[in-house]
């Protein structure tokens, strides 16, 4: 399913959320690439990557740092290009990597983690999404408010915003704690298929206020879509309130990234009307 050329924005913008995808949906299209290794790309050429979301109709990509091949200012300004020659936003760029939180090592994991701001702005980012921390310490919440606050005063016009993904952000309290004193200096990104059990779609609702972009994630038994949870996750969100992009994650068994995508875009496009 593609999102035509033809749609009007002033009727189809809402529909136009759903054309925005999480590049981790991609990962065996793109070869299960990951910075750092000694294996260069062997699936499709991340500079290739805006023109065939463009052609399967998407308009907007969240990318993971692990995926740049290179971090070279002519690299990243090849990329922007690309985006831009396909008229595809690059809405977050995601830091997996890092622990704010560390006892002994999160000053220095903060460091390298700010380091990835230039990158994100070199691309052109709108925001970048940096882990809330991965170690639960009891005073996890207030250092990664700290840290997350220092690195937002180092970010510019590029916007800073965490997840709910991780230990440290394992409930929608936890979350609050994180971003409550932050007084909107930092976002959120929430992520529908981080938080399991019977309260997450309260705790969902609860910080989709605090949420300026997604991840559609939804989970699959096998081949087939949990269809009901996923449709529940969506309208927790989307009944608080929430209007940002609904960037889809697939994240299931079967290879073909690019139909799993069409089968969850179906079910957010028919949500949304």
């Amino acid at each position: 399913m593609t999102v035509s050329d033809d749609i009007d924005p002033g009727t189809g913008s809402d529909v136009l959320r759903a054309a925005a995808v999480h590049a981790w949906s991609l990962d065996r299209t793109l070869g299960r690439f990951r910075a750092g290794t000694t294996t260069e790309p062997t699936g499709l050429p991340l500079l290739e990557l805006p023109a065939a979301l463009r052609d399967h109709g998407y308009r907007t990509v969240q990318l993971c740092h692990f995926h740049l091949p290179h971090r070279e200012a002519t690299y990243l300004a090849e990329l922007r290009t690309a985006l831009a020659e396909a008229g595809v936003v690059l809405d977050a760029f995601l830091v997996d990597d890092g622990d704010l939180t560390h006892p002994g090592e999160g000053a220095r994991e903060e460091a390298r983690i700010s380091s990835y701001l230039a990158d994100a702005t070199a691309l052109g980012a709108t925001r970048i999404r940096v882990v809330a921390g991965r170690t639960r310490t009891g005073t996890a919440q207030a250092d990664s408010s700290a840290a997350l606050e220092r690195i937002a005063a180092r970010a510019g016009d590029l916007r800073v915003v965490t997840e709910n993904w991780g230990d440290v952000t394992r409930d929608a309290a936890d979350v609050r704690a994180v971003l409550d004193p932050l007084d909107g200096a930092v976002g959120l990104l929430v992520d529908l298929g981080n938080w399991t059990g019977p309260g997450k779609y309260a705790d969902l609702a609860e910080v989709a206020p605090y949420a300026e972009t997604s991840h559609a994630k939804a989970h699959w038994n096998g081949n087939v879509v949990d269809e009901v949870d996923y449709r529940t996750s969506l309208s927790s969100i989307l009944d608080a309130g929430y209007s940002g992009p609904l960037a889809l994650v697939y994240d299931a068994a079967a290879d073909d990234e690019w139909a799993g995508l069409a089968v969850q875009r179906a079910i957010v496009e028919n949500l949304l009307g």
